[in-house]
C-alpha cells in the first residue's frame, strides 16, 4: 500500500516548465548554423541568441553546435534532433496562429441544439429548419423545450443556442436582440367585439384566455386596467399561444398574444384577426443567448447569425 501511494505522489508532482521559444531558437540556429545569421532572422542580439545556445546546451545536456574554423557544426545529436525539432516548431507555431480556414456551411457536419418555448418553435422552427439544412445539408437541428431560464445546459454544452426574453440566467452569458414584439389581442374573425370601436370597457365586457406555462392568471395588462378600474373575465388558462389562439378561434374568448403570433394569417392565425390593445402594451426583447466558449466558433456565429435573419424576417407583423 505504501509503495502504490509513494508511486501517485510521484506522478503527481509538478511538471518541468518548459520554454517552448528555446524550439524555436534551436530550429532557426540547426538551419543556419551561425549565431549572427539566427540572431539576424530571429530578430534578436547576438548576445541574447548566445545566451539562448547556452540555456539549450544546458537542456539538452548536448553542445548541439560547435566550433569548425569559422563556422558552426551540429553535433551527431543536434542532427538527429533537426527533423523532429523542425516539425515540432512548426507545429507549435500552426497552432498558436489565428485561424485563417474560410469556414463553408455547406461542409459542415453538426448537431445544434437550439432551447425555445413551444410558441417559438411553432412559428419559427419550420423556416429555420429549411433555410438552415438548404445552405447546410450535414447539420442537424434538435429544438429543446424550456422548462426554465437555468443556465447550467448552456455552460455545459448541452444547449448551443437559447432563444427568448433575455433573463437572470448568467452574468457571463451572450446574447443578441432578435427582434422586438408586443402583446396583441385576437379573436375569431366574425366575434362580435369587432362590431364596435375596442375601447377597455369592451374589451372587458368579453371571456378571456391567457397562456401562461406557469398557470398564472393575471399579467401587466390586467395591471394597465386596473389603472382603469377595470378587470378582465380569465375564463382558461393554457399552455402555450397556440393552444390560446385554438381556442379562441373556436369559441367567443379573446386571446392575448405576442404579434408575432399573427405574422401569417396561412400558418399561424388562419380564421383569427387581431387587434391592437385599448391599454398601454410595452414592447418586450426576443433574444438568442449563447455562452462565451463558442463566442468565436464560425459554426456558431453562422447559426446565430442565420436564425436572428430567418427571425427578424418572418417576425414581421401583418
Amino acid at each position: 500500500m505504501t509503495l502504490c501511494l509513494r508511486n501517485e505522489t510521484a506522478m503527481l508532482a509538478p511538471m518541468t516548465v518548459i520554454d517552448l521559444n528555446l524550439l524555436t531558437v534551436l530550429d532557426v540556429l540547426l538551419a543556419e548554423r551561425s549565431v549572427t545569421a539566427a540572431a539576424k532572422r530571429l530578430g534578436l542580439s547576438v548576445s541574447a541568441t548566445s545566451r539562448t545556445l547556452a540555456r539549450l546546451r544546458a537542456a539538452t545536456g548536448d553542445p548541439l553546435l560547435v566550433q569548425a574554423g569559422r563556422a558552426l557544426v551540429p553535433t551527431p545529436h543536434a542532427e538527429r534532433l533537426a527533423s523532429r525539432v523542425h516539425a515540432i516548431a512548426q507545429e507549435a507555431r500552426a497552432v498558436l496562429a489565428p485561424a485563417t480556414d474560410v469556414f463553408d456551411p455547406a461542409s459542415l457536419e453538426r448537431t445544434f441544439t437550439v432551447r425555445a418555448n413551444e410558441g417559438f418553435v411553432a412559428l419559427f422552427a419550420p423556416t429555420i429548419i429549411v433555410e438552415i439544412c438548404a445552405a447546410a445539408p450535414c447539420v442537424r437541428l434538435r429544438f429543446a423545450p424550456k422548462p426554465d431560464k437555468e443556465a447550467a445546459p448552456l455552460r455545459e454544452g448541452i444547449i448551443d443556442l437559447e432563444i427568448g426574453m433575455t433573463g437572470a440566467s448568467a452574468p457571463e452569458m451572450r446574447s443578441q436582440l432578435i427582434f422586438r414584439d408586443r402583446f396583441v389581442g385576437a379573436a375569431r374573425r366574425d366575434h362580435p367585439l369587432f362590431a364596435e370601436p375596442i375601447t377597455p370597457e369592451h374589451y372587458v365586457a368579453w371571456g378571456h384566455v391567457v397562456a401562461s406555462r406557469r398557470g398564472a392568471w393575471a399579467g401587466p395588462v390586467d395591471d394597465a386596467l386596473n389603472d382603469l378600474g377595470l378587470r378582465r373575465r380569465i375564463v382558461a388558462v393554457v399552455p402555450g399561444f397556440s393552444d390560446a389562439l385554438n381556442v379562441a378561434r373556436q369559441s367567443d374568448l379573446v386571446a392575448l398574444v405576442p404579434r408575432s403570433c399573427l405574422r401569417d394569417g396561412e400558418v399561424a392565425g388562419q380564421g383569427i384577426r387581431g387587434f391592437d390593445l385599448p391599454v398601454p402594451a410595452s414592447e418586450f426583447a426576443i433574444s438568442a443567448m449563447w455562452h462565451p466558449r463558442v463566442d468565436a466558433d464560425p459554426a456558431h456565429q453562422w447559426l446565430r447569425q442565420k436564425v436572428a435573419a430567418i427571425c427578424r424576417a418572418s417576425a414581421q407583423p401583418l
